[in-house]
């Protein structure tokens, strides 16, 4: 069983390499036609290559290049309208004559739209009369029967990433950009959420004035039920930090630490967030200061919040 499993998979690995080694220019071609589109992709396909061609559709459109799938069948009963003169047809079968889908050929030259083809045989009907073709050949399926396609699948699959991969490159798609097609997700969340949407306010931390004493800071830290107290001026605008990590070191130097002002103890000048970045950001600051609680300020520098590690957490971003 186990060799069975890992003949499949060296033939679909080396039917990838194979693909790699013989893209060209025909590749660019395909890269430069659909970054200049007007319109959408439309890729179509009929069975396997109809689920592929599904896929193709979907990474193609949550990264930039608007795009649908076109189920050959369905198109010659009234599903071709989708299809307009501004769009390019994918259209995918490794024999190159898929009944169904050589059948939409004529039909979209009638339309105006351009055909990218993909296909094993070069010389087939579909082979012969696309705007451009994209060797999907493979040298063995991998089929113990020698029937079910699955290497000619997965390397269909894998060019249709790499055309994604490129175009993303080509228009200067950004991580933003794709976090608005995927907010309810989770990378939607890491990339739209920001740090006043999950940040600590009101009394859900401490803030302090300079000249208050240690041990009325502790109490003001734990009647808020946080790690820290902000110091901050007449303004509320930031002057320091006061945190656990603090007291301790200052109790081992001084016992008396408790009955000083905050202001001689606190750590100045701390990092800090606006309320506006985004949250994933507060958390690279915290991962890379290798700290646990963050300052939310505004836009003037007032404190406003506190975001610390475990509201990351909750909000599912660690």
């Amino acid at each position: 069983m186990l060799k069975r499993a890992k003949e499949v998979l060296t033939i679909e690995a080396r039917a990838i390499n194979l693909l790699a080694r013989r893209l060209g220019r025909d590749f660019e071609t395909a890269v430069d036609m659909i970054a200049k589109c007007s319109g959408r992709v439309i890729v179509c396909g009929m069975g396997k290559s109809g689920i592929v061609a599904r896929k193709m559709a979907a990474t193609l459109s949550s990264t930039g290049t608007p795009s649908v799938f076109l189920h050959s069948a369905e198109a010659v009963h009234g599903d071709l309208g989708q299809v307009t003169p501004k769009d390019i047809v994918i259209a995918i079968s490794q024999s190159g004559e898929t009944e169904e889908t050589v059948r939409l050929l004529p039909l979209v030259r009638k339309i105006g739209a351009k055909i990218i083809v993909m296909t094993g045989k070069l010389k087939s009907t579909l082979g012969s009369n696309g705007d451009l073709v994209l060797n999907i050949a493979v040298e063995s399926e991998g089929c113990p029967l020698g029937l079910a396609p699955m290497a000619s699948t997965t390397v269909t699959m894998a060019l249709g990433d790499a055309l994604a991969a490129c175009l993303i490159d080509r228009k200067k798609f950004k991580k933003e950009d794709f976090a608005l097609y995927h907010p309810g997700g989770s990378l939607g969340r890491k990339l739209l959420l920001k740090v006043e949407d999950i940040m600590r306010s009101e009394t859900s931390f401490a803030r302090v004035k300079a000249t208050t004493i240690v041990r009325d800071v502790l109490w003001t830290i734990t009647k808020a039920r946080c790690g820290c107290a902000f110091v901050v001026d007449a303004k509320h605008k930031l002057l320091g930090i006061f945190t656990d990590g603090d007291l301790r070191r200052h109790l081992e130097e001084d016992p008396a630490v408790l009955l000083k002002e905050v202001c001689e103890v606190m750590t100045k000048n701390p990092a800090s967030i606006q309320k506006e970045k985004l949250a994933a950001q507060a958390f690279d600051m915290l991962k890379t200061k290798k700290i646990d609680e963050l300052p939310v300020i505004d836009r003037h520098g007032r404190v406003v919040g506190l975001l610390d590690v475990q509201d990351l957490l909750k909000a599912g971003l660690v």
